[in-house]
This record gives structure tokens, C-alpha cells and sequence, in this order.
């Protein structure tokens, strides 16, 4: 049996997991990759995440070599073969050994009497692989690789940034860095990070502790990890903490605030303030704490749902609060490309109720003359522009500040912009 079967096994229980049982990648992969060392397990997330970019394709392409469907106790063959075919027609892996891991595979998924209709089908699309792939690409359906009903919410928003929006979902987001300028400066640890690895940093023109690399690594290596130095976190995200404009001395509210990144940029830029961090899972809440205890910074960790104060909020007005709502994530997608398989239309009118409920329960909590900013990581206009604008006409003591770069109230960034994930921003002020 060749040494990539276990892999190859392990990534179709995963891409089964999140198509069959709804389960996110992040759930699955770690039940799944405990057991293999740090290049297995490199394979296994890739060979995931590829199928998964790439899925109506993949599944377009085993659909020509296979004379019905594979269903019930089969099933769990059709997740390989999609695992096959991504080697084949968009990894690098030379085809021998991509057809000859999957096809001893199926062994260790209890499929032995299936291991030639396995090989047949690979060595078919291996034969077929150039004509099949150029004319499944010219198919804008496959191509784009999204769900219909999104791709039709992202074109009908974005009609001339869609394709742009969809290439960039299908990529591989790049790994950035925030630099904790309470422990270490920007400067000093450019300087022990060139140090470490010369190749590892990206270049960029602007001064800022924002820095990207040049690929992903284990981030526990890097300098100064155990002391604090830094974080992961994309550079849109990092916006959040920048717009909130948290003074020292002030009262902060960050809700929905796990797994705490932002919560500890907001004490990283003010580090006299008095933060709340509030989460309404206690278990991700523990993250925080951790992340926050690694940075050498504190806040007050709550638990409880901030649409119902009356659980966690002892009364006293805040100067800033800032919501990171719950959205459909459709900014994220090329980090978590299950998303586009896992969300459905039906939960973004859910999700536009949901954040409609923490705007109203969160402004009585906001002093007159404090700001509120309001963000998702969607790109969906009804999560976004026209959710702001709906709780602009319920609220007249409320009034939009200039948000975006060119002055307008509601910041869109879109995936891929500058380096980022898509990311949506606005900035509300209550009137004295």
C-alpha cells in the first residue's frame, strides 16, 4: 500500500463529514488529523480545502466516467474520488502517485471490492484530463465553484467585481500579523522575524503593524510567540479595533468577542482602557482568556447573550462598543471554503434578524457622544449597507460618521482587496 493512502483516506472522511453531515472544516479536520505528522497533515487540509474550492467542477468531472451516482454505503467513494480527481487535474502531485494513494484508499475505507471501478475512473480522467478540464472551465457555473443561489446574490450585488470576488474565494488567503506594539516594537520585530527567515515577509510600501507573509508556518515558532509579540490576524479584520478609536481611561464594550483577537488589538492601541469582552459561548471564551494572557493584556471576560443585558450588564453606559455580529462569512470564504457549502439562503434572513436584535439591545447601552462600530466579514448587502441603513431610520438619535478611506459611512471591503478578506465596517455616533 503506498505511504499517501492514509491521507488520501482521511481527507474523503472529512469532505464527507462537512457534504453529507454539515459539519464545519474546523470541526472535523482535528478528529481526523491527530494522528499524522505535520507534512501528512499539511496534505490532508489541502487536499480538503482544494475539493472543496473546486467542487461543482469535481463533481462535473467524476459525473463523465461514472455511469450512476455512488450512493448509501458507496457514497463515501464518490468523497474520494473527488479527493482523486482534485490531484489530478489542480495539484501537483505527479499522477502516479495520486492515482495509486487514492486507489489503495479505498482498502482503508472498507471499499476493497471497489479499488478497480476507483482506478478505472482515475485513469480515465487522467487520460482525459486536458481536453475534460478546458472544456469544464469554459462552463462559468463550475468555474466560479459557488453554490447557485450565492453566486446570484454576489453578481446581482457586484456585477462587475463578481469574477474578481470568485477568483479570490478560490485562493489560498495569505497569513498576516499583528504586531503588539505594548510589548515589542514594529521595527524590533521586523528585525528578529528577517532574522528568523529573510524569505518569510512580504513586502509592503506603509509603515504599520500589520505584516504579511510569504507563506503560512507554525506561528508558535516565530519570535517571541511566548512572550506576546504578536497575533494572527487578517489585516481587514484589523480595521475594527483602528475605527473604534478607544481612548485610555474609556469604557469599552467588545461583543461577540471570541476567539478575542480584537479584543486585544483594541487593549494593544489602548491599554489604560476598561474592556469588556462579551461572548455568549463559554467555551470559546476560554480562547480569549488564553490570547489575552499570552499578550500580557486584560479585560473583563464575560459570559452571556448581548441581546439580553439584564444577564450580564451591571448599568454603567459604555464609551465604544463594537459588534462583530454574527453573519454568513461570506467575506471568509477562501479561509473556510465550507462555508460556501455549509450556509443555505434561508440563513441570511436569520442572520439579518439576529444582528437587527444586538443593534437595538446594544445602543441604550451607549453613552450619549459614543460611538458604535458595526462589522461582519460578509459581502452581503442585506448584512451590511442596508442593515445600517435600516437602523438609521428606527433610531434618530443615531448619525453615520465617515468610515471608508474616501469619506463614505459604510466601509465594503471585498476578498482579495489589498491582500484582506472581504469585511464590512460602519461607524454610528449617538447624538448628545
Amino acid at each position: 500500500m503506498s505511504n499517501g493512502a492514509a491521507s488520501r483516506a482521511a481527507a474523503a472522511r472529512i469532505v464527507f463529514d462537512v457534504l453529507e453531515h454539515g459539519r464545519s472544516l474546523s470541526q472535523t479536520l482535528p478528529q481526523h488529523t491527530e494522528q499524522f505528522d505535520g507534512r501528512d497533515r499539511a496534505m490532508v487540509q489541502s487536499l480538503c480545502y482544494g475539493v472543496l474550492r473546486h467542487l461543482p467542477l469535481l463533481n462535473a468531472a467524476i459525473a463523465s466516467f461514472v455511469s450512476k451516482p455512488l450512493k448509501k454505503d458507496l457514497l463515501i467513494l464518490h468523497h474520494l474520488l473527488l479527493v482523486g480527481a482534485y490531484q489530478l487535474l489542480f495539484m501537483r502531485t505527479s499522477d502516479h502517485a495520486a492515482v495509486s494513494a487514492t486507489v489503495d484508499a479505498t482498502e482503508l475505507l472498507k471499499k476493497r471490492r471497489q479499488k478497480g471501478l476507483v482506478n478505472a475512473i482515475l485513469r480515465n480522467l487522467q487520460r482525459q484530463r486536458d481536453t475534460l478540464l478546458s472544456k469544464l472551465q469554459a462552463d462559468q457555473d463550475l468555474n466560479h465553484g459557488h453554490p447557485r443561489w450565492l453566486a446570484e446574490q454576489i453578481q446581482y450585488a457586484y456585477p462587475a467585481q463578481a469574477p474578481a470576488i470568485f477568483a479570490a474565494n478560490n485562493e489560498q488567503a495569505p497569513m498576516w500579523l499583528r504586531v503588539n506594539i505594548q510589548q515589542v516594537s514594529v521595527t524590533d520585530f521586523i528585525t528578529a522575524l528577517d532574522a528568523y527567515d529573510p524569505e518569510l515577509r512580504a513586502e509592503r510600501s506603509n509603515e504599520s503593524a500589520s505584516i504579511p507573509l510569504t507563506h503560512a508556518v507554525d506561528v508558535r515558532q516565530l519570535p517571541g510567540f511566548a512572550e506576546g509579540w504578536f497575533s494572527v490576524q487578517d489585516i481587514a479584520a484589523q480595521q475594527a479595533a483602528r475605527l473604534l478609536e478607544a481612548q485610555d481611561g474609556e469604557r469599552i464594550l467588545d461583543c461577540c468577542a471570541a476567539p478575542g483577537g480584537k479584543t486585544a488589538h483594541i487593549l494593544e492601541l489602548a491599554p489604560q482602557a476598561t474592556v469588556h469582552a462579551l461572548d455568549i459561548d463559554e467555551q470559546r471564551l476560554q480562547r480569549v482568556r488564553e490570547n489575552l494572557d499570552r499578550l500580557q493584556l486584560h479585560a473583563h471576560v464575560l459570559c452571556g447573550d448581548a441581546a439580553k443585558h439584564e444577564q450580564w450588564w451591571d448599568g454603567e453606559l459604555y464609551d465604544r462598543i463594537l459588534l462583530d455580529a454574527p453573519c454568513s462569512a461570506t467575506g471568509v470564504i477562501r479561509r473556510h471554503p465550507d462555508i460556501k457549502w455549509l450556509r443555505r439562503p434561508s440563513d441570511i434572513a436569520q442572520l439579518e434578524q439576529t444582528q437587527c436584535e444586538l443593534l437595538d439591545a446594544l445602543w441604550p447601552m451607549l453613552r450619549p457622544g459614543g460611538r458604535l462600530v458595526y462589522a461582519t466579514c460578509s459581502i452581503l448587502p442585506a448584512e451590511n449597507k442596508q442593515q445600517i441603513e435600516a437602523f438609521m431610520q428606527r433610531h434618530a438619535d443615531a448619525s453615520a460618521l465617515p468610515t471608508a478611506p474616501d469619506g463614505a459611512t459604510c466601509w465594503q471591503r471585498l476578498p482579495g482587496e489589498q491582500g484582506g478578506d472581504g469585511f464590512f465596517y460602519a461607524i454610528v455616533e449617538k447624538q448628545l
